[in-house]
């Protein structure tokens, strides 16, 4: 596994993958699935991967959070970055720090809370909780109101951020304020673009992001590679031809759920079989199933 430091050529250097998480039946961890589903990304091109939201971190319990980081640590390839998460709550973001501080990984994403929360006290939660890991962490903007732009220079004025995830929504994303601002006020070299390939040109080529975070990724790492090599090469008819590969699984996770259905899609495709969600989300229909299944296998084809 990667241990070395969060640079601009290992931000740029890869998608960075935002796999589910494989289990059992009886919902412990299945290390031989989760195994495959890196290897295939590796072997498409991608070794960078974030475990966050897809692999549902914000329902894990704190007593498998140790085995879970030294399952990731063991079966990541030599050069495979692995970026695990931390939170949403306070309590669990402090106590899952002095966990991670005794494994390797250079840097944590701080999951972003969707309640019981203000901006001021998220940058002082995020505060306390490098003072206890003891390294920089990667800062998730999923929402506008989240944090505002002055907090998060502050943070990573104070070299407490490694990076930035960017994955506020837009119907128009070529109107973004918020973001505008964000990378007038930052190293754009530290800003990612965190909605998967559908953004990612928009962002990379008109904001000016370093690179750019995917789910689909996880069934079809080729052409996602690919695309990201036409983005820095400025090949902009090449990069939207492998954009649009990704649009019919892309448009069903934006009309089911963007977590269930990936995690479906991996195992229905045939990549690997990621077994049941974990609680307290659940799995999607059989009827979802067969469009989804249908989608999955359209575009892991694509992948040869």
């Amino acid at each position: 596994m990667y241990t070395g430091p969060t640079t601009f050529a290992k931000l740029q250097g890869s998608v960075i993958a935002v796999p589910p998480l494989a289990r059992n039946a009886d919902l412990t961890l299945n290390k031989a699935e989760n195994t495959k589903l890196i290897r295939h990304l590796e072997a498409g091109g991608v070794n960078t991967l974030l475990y966050g939201g897809n692999a549902n971190f914000y329902n894990i319990a704190l007593s498998e959070y140790d085995a879970l980081l030294g399952m990731l640590t063991e079966i990541a390839g030599k050069d495979t970055w692995i970026v695990p998460s931390l939170g949403p709550s306070f309590g669990m973001m402090m106590d899952q720090a002095k966990i991670l501080k005794q494994h390797a990984f250079p840097t944590a994403m701080v999951l972003p809370p969707s309640f019981a929360y203000t901006p001021g006290g998220l940058a002082t939660g995020i505060r306390k909780t490098v003072e206890a890991y003891g390294k920089p962490v990667v800062l998730y903007l999923k929402e506008e109101h989240i944090l505002d732009i002055d907090s998060a220079k502050k943070l990573v004025d104070d070299k407490l951020i490694s990076w930035i995830k960017y994955a506020v929504v837009r119907k128009d994303p070529t109107q973004d304020a918020y973001l505008s601002k964000l990378m007038s006020v930052v190293d754009p070299k530290i800003v990612i673009s965190g909605i998967g390939e559908q953004p990612a040109i928009i962002h990379m080529r008109d904001f000016g992001v370093a690179g750019f975070t995917a789910g689909c990724v996880c069934v079809a790492p080729k052409p996602s590679a690919q695309l990201l090599k036409a983005i820095l090469a400025k090949n902009w008819a090449e990069a939207e031809r492998l954009r649009e590969l990704f649009v019919g699984l892309e448009d069903l996770r934006n009309a089911i759920s963007p977590i269930r259905v990936l995690h479906e899609a991996v195992s229905l495709s045939g990549v690997a079989n990621m077994g049941p969600i974990l609680p307290i989300l659940s799995s999607i229909s059989d009827e979802q199933k067969v469009t989804v299944g249908a989608a999955a296998k359209a575009l892991l084809k694509l992948n040869a």
